[in-house]
C-alpha cells in the first residue's frame, strides 16, 4: 500500500468522504437503538482514525488492512492501554461494516485485524459479610438515606447497571410480583426478581421519601409531580449515573470498606449466585448479557477464589 500527502484540494475532499462515512454509521447506529454514549466515544474515535488515515491521501475506501495495522500498532507505541486500542478497533470495524453495508466498500477492511491482548482483571466483588454490612450500615434517618438504602438493596438484589438504575420508572417497579422491569443496553428488556429485602426498601422509599424530593409543580424535565423517574436527587431530578456512584463511594467510606462502584455490586449479586449453585444461562438472563461468554468471567472469579482458598488453606499447596 502507498500512501501520498494531499493537497488543499484532495484533503479537503477527503475530509468530506470521512465525515460522511462517520454521520452515515451515526444514522445507522441511531436506527438499531444503540446507547448515545456508544455513538459519542465511535464518534471520537473515528475521527481520530479519519484524520490519520486523510494526512496519508486515504479515503475510507482506500484503507486496507495492512492500514488499520498499522494504526492499531501506532496507539500501542504510544503505550495506549490494550483495552483503549481494542476499542477503537471496534470502532473501525463498525465504520467498514456500515460501509460495506450501503455498498461502498466490497469487504471491511478491520475484520482481517486481531484484537490487541487485554489482560484479564476480574471483577471487584464483595463478600456477602460486606455486602451485607454495606446495605445494612445505610440508616434510614431521612428521605436521601431511604432512597439510597432502595437503590443499593435493588443495585444488589437485581444485579443492575448504574445506567440501569437511573432509568428505572416508578411503573417498572411490579409489587404484586415482585420483580422489576429493566431496559438494558440496546433498550433490551428483561423482568427480574426482586428479593424480600430490597422491595421492602423500594416501598418504604415511595411511601414517602420520594415524595418528600418531588418538587411542586407538574414539570416532568424538573422531577415536579409528573416525573416518571423512581429515584430523584435532593433538588428532585432524576439521578445521573454520577450521582449514584458518588453515594455509593460514600457510604462504602462511612461502613469502613474500600470503595467501590455500582459496578462491583452487580459482580458481586452474579457471584453469590454462582456460589449458591445457579447456573450460568440463568445469570446471563438475569444480567441481560447478549452472549454466555460475557457470564463466563465469573467461573473465572469462581476458580480465583478457590485458589486463593486453597493456597491459604492447604499444608503442602
Amino acid at each position: 500500500m502507498t500512501t501520498r500527502t494531499p493537497d488543499t484540494d484532495s484533503g479537503a475532499r477527503l475530509g468530506s468522504l470521512w465525515s460522511a462515512a462517520i454521520e452515515q454509521l451515526e444514522e445507522d447506529l441511531r436506527r438499531r437503538d444503540s446507547a448515545p454514549r456508544t455513538r459519542r466515544a465511535y464518534g471520537v474515535d473515528l475521527r481520530q482514525f479519519a484524520g490519520w488515515a486523510a494526512t496519508r491521501g486515504l479515503s475510507p475506501a482506500d484503507v486496507d488492512p495492512k492500514a488499520v495495522r498499522r494504526y492499531i500498532a501506532g496507539l500501542s507505541e504510544r503505550n495506549l492501554a490494550p483495552s483503549t486500542s481494542a476499542r477503537k478497533l471496534a470502532a473501525l470495524r463498525a465504520l467498514f461494516t456500515s460501509q460495506r453495508e450501503h455498498g461502498i466498500i466490497s469487504q471491511n477492511p478491520a475484520d482481517l485485524v486481531s484484537s490487541p491482548r487485554r489482560p484479564l482483571v476480574l471483577p471487584r466483588v464483595l463478600s456477602v459479610r460486606d455486602a451485607g454490612r454495606l446495605l445494612d450500615g445505610i440508616p434510614a434517618t431521612g428521605p436521601l438515606e431511604v432512597r439510597d438504602r432502595a437503590i443499593f438493596e435493588l443495585a444488589y438484589s437485581c444485579g443492575l447497571r448504574a445506567e440501569e438504575i437511573v432509568s428505572l420508572r416508578t411503573a417498572d417497579v411490579d409489587h404484586d410480583g415482585e420483580q422489576l422491569r429493566v431496559e438494558g443496553k440496546g433498550r433490551k428488556t428483561r423482568f427480574v426478581p426482586v428479593g424480600e429485602p430490597a422491595m421492602a426498601a423500594v416501598r418504604v422509599y415511595l411511601q414517602g421519601a420520594r415524595q418528600a424530593l418531588v418538587v411542586p409543580g407538574p414539570g416532568p424535565e424538573a422531577g415536579g409531580a409528573g416525573c416518571e423517574a423512581l429515584f430523584l436527587s435532593k433538588t428532585g431530578r432524576p439521578l445521573g449515573t454520577s450521582d449514584v456512584r458518588r453515594r455509593l463511594r460514600r457510604w462504602t467510606a462511612r461502613t469502613g470498606l474500600d470503595p467501590c462502584s455500582p459496578h462491583a455490586l452487580r459482580h458481586s449479586f452474579a457471584t453469590h449466585l454462582l456460589d449458591g449453585g445457579a447456573d450460568l444461562r440463568s445469570i446471563q438472563e438475569l444480567l441481560g448479557h447478549a452472549s454466555v461468554s460475557s457470564t463466563q468471567i465469573y467461573t473465572r472469579v469462581e476458580s480465583a477464589r478457590l485458589r486463593s482458598a486453597y493456597t491459604r488453606s492447604h499444608p503442602r499447596a
